[in-house]
């Protein structure tokens, strides 16, 4: 494999909001970005791995005086509580950093007053609508109104008047060479479908000037020459990504900042790429600093039944799961099973059945027989008996090639991929086991040297899987070489085989994951959180006669001339693509191909179908409608579906085959 002997590496996670506990898909990202670090480390990479908190706000002063404490003396709790998560999680990372922290606070008033005397921020007055959820503003035009109720268009929680004298950033000034930067520079953002997105919503339609100070409330970095303001949470909590590293405004900088910046990769939840790809690149340009070569926006870990909510009762958090199933398989599962560019779903159904198969039959199971047939037939002792055979050659490859493979994947930030080739070569070991039946050949005395070979075979995969695994699963992967008897195999040494001598496995292996009974688990999993009852009032059975006679009849539309109906245009569209939208509770983003021609539709219709399943199905949909914006997304038509009176939604879907963009008259 490549090394990379001591060449920088900066990753960074966006800092975790001191308001709350997070919950497992919020602990998601660390884990991801300390697989990330760690497979940088075993490369050879000089890595620095920063993650923290976020601070400020005023979420966090109306929660700290909700629960009867100043604001400081809550976060120090909170952000107290998220170290501990982190660490619980066997997070590796090299800093810590708070917004609260004084060298911090300290840079960013430099930073403010820099680009207000250089003529970025000026200062006016701002009117509209303000989510304190999200500390976002919005114009009269990008809200929502939800029965009477003013919302936010991202989050659907209510939004409030505002109207208050503010600092503003002027973002279009830096528009045109942001763009551009994109343009030349592919890999910037990460997956492409962010990328699209934020050229085509925000970027090419203009930019609007940002208000960067607030004076409703305190809680917040002053703004050094106006103490009258502070300084909004963006411009505050992305800076910490260079003045955590020792960048100074307006001063020499230290050697760190100079050895790390620009950062390799910030991972972010797609949720906040807007701030990431455009108000920071465009902060930093700004600034005059050099932009990150790479932002990820990850997908999210979504709950069986839909994202994880408090309101819900649908939260999962980490302390809870690795109580139930222990640090490694936790970290197996939030890294296995979220794909690249879509959401992940967690529920106990799938924990247990991953546990079951991947972590108990395939990989634990598979120690377990090497450890214990080199005790049966040699004493724990595990030589090369030096007699191969074809059998071997197919193993051998695979632990030659895995190394690469992993490695490709990881180029890419394909976590789950790389961690499916580690597992292709355990099967492949399970596999040998079967081919080669060590249990036949010591039957044989004159089989013994070759019996020692494929004890050693055995040995040799496992050792280069463990290896591999290392950065993922580090718990784990220690215990495998302990009980074999081996070391690591460096990154430098791995795609060799065998070059380790003869050990001495241990004499009582123990159990790296036991198989877990789905109905004790589940059990268990009811007593701790049980479902909530619902109460309905008793009602009388009615006779049908006198139920038909209650049926509300249909209230029909004003009549229109066909004229005015043959203006619609109606087509069958194939749904290639389908995800969520950020922070929208009804919205699914549609990729539909009608023929030749391919458009993006939003549709309300997140809580009767789950994107996976919308992928394939051809549906009825107006495509002559003019774009509209939702959700800060752009929507080019109409999907159209039937809705009972019960508010029960059902696509329209053609009876029979017919292909994509068929007109429907």
């Amino acid at each position: 494999m490549n090394t990379y002997d001591k060449k920088p590496y900066y990753i960074t996670t966006a800092i975790a909001y001191a308001s709350g506990k997070p919950h497992i898909g919020n602990c998601y990202e660390i884990v991801l970005t300390d697989a990330i670090a760690r497979f940088r480390r075993a490369q050879g990479y000089d890595v620095f791995f920063q993650t923290g908190t976020d601070e400020h706000g005023q979420k966090i002063e109306n929660k700290a005086s909700a629960a009867g404490k100043d604001p400081k003396s809550f976060v120090d709790e909170v952000a107290g509580n998220i170290r501990g998560i982190w660490d619980s999680l066997n997070i590796s990372y090299d800093k810590f950093i708070r917004t609260t922290d004084g060298y911090h606070e300290a840079e960013v008033q430099k930073i403010f007053k820099k680009l207000y005397e250089q003529g970025d921020i000026y200062k006016g007055a701002y009117e509209g609508w303000y989510c304190v959820p999200d500390e976002s503003f919005f114009t009269e035009s990008q809200v929502v109104d939800k029965d009477g109720v003013k919302v936010c268009p991202d989050c659907g929680r209510p939004v409030e008047k505002a109207k208050e004298e503010a600092y503003f950033f002027k973002m279009s000034k830096y528009a045109p060479a942001l763009i551009d930067h994109i343009n030349t520079h592919p890999e910037f953002i990460q997956p492409v479908s962010r990328k699209n997105e934020m050229m085509n919503n925000f970027l090419l339609p203009g930019l609007q000037d940002l208000c960067v100070s607030r004076t409703s409330f305190k809680w917040g970095i002053p703004v050094s020459f106006d103490d009258k303001h502070v300084v909004y949470v963006w411009l505050d909590a992305l800076t910490n990504y260079i003045t955590g590293i020792g960048y100074h405004c307006g001063g020499e900088s230290t050697e760190q900042y100079k050895k790390f910046w620009p950062a390799d990769v910030h991972i972010i939840g797609k949720d906040i790429i807007r701030f990431h790809t455009i108000y920071w690149p465009i902060f930093l340009m700004a600034l005059g600093e050099p932009l990150p070569k790479q932002v990820f926006g990850h997908p999210w870990l979504l709950q069986g039944d839909g994202k994880m909510s408090k309101s819900r009762g649908n939260v999962l958090y980490a302390d809870t799961l690795i109580d139930f199933f222990g640090l490694d398989a936790v970290r197996y599962f939030v890294l296995h099973e979220m794909p690249f560019e879509n959401d992940g779903v967690i529920t106990w159904d799938l924990l247990i059945e991953r546990i079951n198969t991947d972590l108990a039959n395939v990989l634990g199971n598979l120690l377990n027989r090497t450890v214990a047939m080199s005790n049966k037939y040699f004493g724990g002792a595990v030589r090369n008996g030096g007699v191969s055979e074809p059998v071997d050659e197919e193993l051998i490859t695979l632990a030659k090639e895995t190394p690469a493979r992993c490695e490709k994947a990881m180029e890419t930030l394909h976590v789950a991929d790389a961690l499916t080739e580690i597992w292709n070569l355990f099967k492949r070991c399970n596999k040998y086991i079967d081919e080669t039946m060590p249990w036949a050949l010591a039957k044989d005395p004159e089989k013994k040297d070759r019996l020692a070979t494929v004890l050693y075979n055995l040995r040799e995969g496992l050792t280069v899987g463990a290896s591999l695994l290392a950065p993922f699963l580090p718990d784990t992967a220690k215990k495998i070489v302990d009980q074999l008897g081996t070391e690591f195999y460096s990154f430098a040494e791995l795609g060799g085989f065998g070059l380790h001598g003869e050990s001495k496995v241990t004499e009582k292996p123990e159990q790296l994951f036991a198989r877990l009974d789905p109905a004790a688990v589940m059990a268990k999993v009811n007593e701790m959180f049980p479902a909530p009852k619902e109460e309905k009032p008793a009602e009388a059975e009615k006779p049908a006669e006198e139920a038909a006679a209650e049926e509300k009849p249909l209230v029909h539309k004003p009549e229109v001339d066909y004229d005015d109906f043959a203006k619609l245009e109606f087509r069958i569209g194939e749904i290639i693509a389908c995800e969520e939208v950020p922070k929208s509770r009804k919205l699914l983003c549609n990729t539909i191909r009608f023929g030749n021609e391919t458009r993006q539709i939003l549709s309300g219709i997140k809580a009767w179908y789950k994107p996976e399943e919308m992928v394939g199905k051809k549906v009825m949909a107006i495509v002559n409608l003019k774009p509209a914006k939702l959700a800060g997304m752009v929507s080019e038509g109409m999907v159209l579906a039937a809705e009972d009176e019960d508010g029960n939604l059902s696509l329209m879907i053609p009876e029979k085959e017919i292909a994509g963009g068929a007109e429907v008259r």
